[in-house]
């Protein structure tokens, strides 16, 4: 496989195990429309898409509402379900072991920017990224596709600061959900899935990804 300058790792279900903060958040902001959902495989579809987009299409809310139920969610998971989340086995590892090859890795993530940024130092990866690139807080910027062009963007000044060039044709986006895949594709970037996280395999291929690891020590051999 190529031998990628730049790494672009998603966050939820690739470095974290955010279900139980994640999906715990989901139910109290639907209680307050008095939805009460408590299907397993309904909640994980929450995990990787704008929230806005799940509130919308899997809870029938509509865009007010939506709206609404994001400041609900929000409300729950900046006081309790931030911390209800692992990493991943082999995440510190992994990371380490990118950055002793010197690889420019950057956090790539649709849940807001602030967000990544306090999960990561907490789990005490954070100083592993060189960037830690999510959604804004108004919702300018939530996509995976705005994500990454806002990494793209950052990433285009490092040439000057005496970094690698970046070229999108050197990066790679390392995620587990068709969102992931999806958005690498239509960013102009290869993309590899990882099967541990909240997506499937027919989910990742239908939308091209390179390759999918069953673990982050297969990922290594996958990707020097």
């Amino acid at each position: 496989m190529k031998d990628y300058g730049y790494i672009f790792w998603d966050l939820d279900g690739t470095i974290i195990d955010s279900y139980k903060g994640v999906t715990r958040s989901v139910q109290y902001a639907l209680e307050k429309f008095g939805i009460h959902e408590d299907d397993p495989k309904t909640l994980r579809r929450y995990i990787g898409p704008p929230l806005k987009e799940s509130f919308h299409g899997l809870s029938g809310l509509s865009e007010e509402q939506a709206d609404q139920g994001i400041e609900y969610y929000r409300d729950r998971y900046e006081r309790v379900g931030i911390y209800e989340c692992e990493l991943f086995p082999q995440v510190k590892e992994t990371l380490e072991y990118y950055r002793g090859r010197g690889k420019v890795q950057f956090l790539s993530s649709s849940k807001p920017e602030v967000m990544c940024r306090k999960i990561l130092k907490e789990l005490g990866v954070d100083t592993y990224f060189d960037e830690i690139v999510g959604a804004s807080m108004d919702q300018s910027r939530i996509t995976k596709e705005q994500v990454l062009d806002e990494a793209f963007r950052r990433a285009g000044a490092y040439a000057e600061a005496g970094r690698p060039r970046f070229r999108k044709a050197d990066a790679v986006l390392i995620g587990d959900t068709k969102y992931d895949a999806a958005g690498a594709r239509e960013c102009g970037i290869d993309c590899i899935g990882v099967r541990y996280g909240f997506g499937t395999d027919e989910e990742l291929r239908a939308h091209g990804v390179k390759a999918i690891a069953d673990d982050l020590s297969e990922l290594r051999e996958l990707l020097n």
